[in-house]
This record gives structure tokens, sequence and C-alpha cells, in this order.
């Protein structure tokens, strides 16, 4: 099956799960509106086989949101992403490093094309954790008014009281909570040892003061609850997942052995359904290389199904309501 084929598949229902497995993972019944999920890849974004070509970068992230948003052209879907006089944080991750952290260049582009949307250079800011994690995975810090922002949470610190919902009491980095409106969600698309699998949720692990608290029965129900709080919940805008380079094996560590060049990015509104795309995507590669699935291997990514129950409604994980649109 090549990865057009397997992406219709999974719009379609047809992905390897039995009516039984999907009522386990709490997969909701069909509805009249569909959420939207678009995979675009370039397979030359790379034209020398390692290096990206920004060019093509801006192409590939113009093809997707001009998808996404069903409109003539890529700038009119950019002024449907963000308004002007918005203030907006991109949440990158860079736990990783280097080796497997959001692609610099995908971040530098959607930076451009915001501007060019309306948005003021002073009211973009790049945040995560820590300002070292950003400067080792290749991001210049900056504070300067009249500039794209890049600082970590530890430069401005987070709320005093904790925010809380079913299993998880945090605070909440400022940045997200006193410093935007609105939130573009960056993450990478990742297999993780505990979770199952790292993309649009799990990265909402980055904006909070303790994550390493929710790590228990492999995240669930601490990656559902967590995107529950209202700063996460009301501010997220779009998921813009980068697929440039992904991780398929060993993650979230950057091992060579354990990542692949996939080329692509995977833009949603709903992270649910972004994350159970990514979650097939990781499932057909490791099948390539011989893998066990993620369930047969103990980590099936339970936090999908719980995300999508009545309690938190955060999306949809049930193929039948996934619009997939692969460009």
């Amino acid at each position: 099956m090549d990865r057009r084929d397997f992406l219709k598949q999974c719009a379609a229902g047809a992905v390897a799960l039995s009516a039984s497995e999907m009522n386990l993972l709490g997969v909701q019944q069909p509805a009249a509106v569909k959420s939207k999920v678009v995979v675009a890849c370039d397979p030359k974004l790379r034209p020398n086989g390692t290096t990206i070509d920004s060019g093509r970068v801006y192409s590939l992230l113009d093809r997707g949101v001009q998808s996404f948003y069903g409109v003539d052209n890529p700038l009119q879907g950019w002024k449907m992403m963000v308004h002007p006089g918005e203030r907006v944080a991109l949440k990158v991750n860079t736990i990783s490093w280097r080796g497997l952290s959001t692609n610099v260049q995908v971040v530098e582009a959607i930076c451009e094309r915001l501007q060019r949307a309306g948005i003021k250079p002073q009211d973009i800011i790049i945040f995560d954790r820590e300002n070292r994690e950003l400067e080792r995975a290749g991001f210049h810090l900056s504070s300067d008014a009249g500039r794209v922002r890049c600082m970590g949470t530890d430069s401005v610190g987070y709320e005093e009281q904790p925010d809380a919902f079913g299993t998880v009491r945090s605070k909440v980095s400022r940045i997200l909570t006193r410093n935007c409106d609105v939130l573009i969600n960056i993450p990478l698309l990742k297999d993780h040892s505990e979770a199952g699998i790292t993309a649009a949720m799990k990265n909402m692990y980055g904006v909070v003061d303790n994550p390493y608290r929710l790590h228990d029965r492999g995240c669930a129900p601490g990656i559902a609850d967590l995107n529950m709080l209202p700063a996460i919940r009301t501010k997220l805008r779009l998921t813009i997942c980068d697929a440039t380079t992904a991780c398929f094996d060993g993650g979230p560590s950057f091992s060579p052995e354990g990542t692949w060049k996939y080329n692509g990015v995977i833009i949603a509104r709903d992270p649910v359904a972004l994350d159970y795309v990514a979650w097939r995507i990781i499932e057909r590669k490791r099948a390539e290389q011989g893998l066990n699935t993620l369930r047969a291997a103990g980590r099936e990514p339970r936090f999908i199904g719980l995300a999508a129950d009545a309690r938190h409604q955060l999306g949809t994980n049930d193929p039948s309501r996934i619009s997939l649109v692969e460009v």
C-alpha cells in the first residue's frame, strides 16, 4: 500500500481497527460535521537528500493552508487563520535539541506568512519551556520590541495559581495566559516511549510547570485532562505539525535509526483528529520497518480515545468523522 492509498483508507475508516477495538478507544458516533486534517508532503523538500530547501518550505505550508481553508490562494488562508491586532504565540517543541525538534525553517516561514497576513512582528512570540532548549534546537532568543520574540517560559514564569481538570493541577506559562490571544501549535510527528505517540496534544506538556507528573499510565488521562485547561482550549486556533523529519521508534529522544524524512506537515483545527492521523502514519512506518504495532509494544496511545470521549470532547478519533485531504 502506498501513502496515498493508506491515507484514503484512514479517511474511509478502513484502517485495521475492529469495531470492538474502536469502542475501547472511545470512538464517537458519526456526525454530519467532519474534522478536516490536511497532510501536505513534498518529496523534493530536500534536493540534496539532507538539507531542506527553504523556498519549498514556503510552498509546502502554502499548499497545506490553502487546502485546509479551501480558498483560491494561500494568503487568503493565512488571513483566515489570524487577524490584525491579535497577539500570536507559536508553541514549538525543542526537548530533543536539533536532532528532533520543531524545524527552525518551518517556524520562520510561518512567522513570515503571519506578518503578510497582517500580524505585526512584535505580536508574534515563539516559545517553549526553556531558553536553553530553544537555543540548542537552533532558535535565536529575542525579546526586542519591534521584532518577532523567541523565549522560554523560564524567562517570564508561570501563573501563581494552578488551573485544574481531572488528574491535572498545573500552573500555566504566562506567555500563554498573558502574552497572546491566539495559540498556534507547532509540534512534531514522533513516537513516544510512554504515550505511544506525541504530536498535537502531548506538545501542551511544554506550557505547564509540572509535566513530569502527567506521565502515569501512558499519559492517559494526563494528556486529555491537560488539554481541557481554559488557556489551552480557548486559545488554540490551529495545529501545524512539523513532519519534515518524523520519528517512528525510540522517541521522544533523537536516534537516527528511528527517524525518517517524511517531508511534510499536518494541519488541523481538531487536535484529536490530527493525533489519530499521526498515529496511523507512525503505525504504517513501523509496519514497513518490521516493528510491532504500538499496542503490541504495550504503548498504544490511549489518550486519543479519552480526549474524544463525552467528558472531554476535544475532537474526534472516529475515521468516519475525519475529512482527510492529501496535497
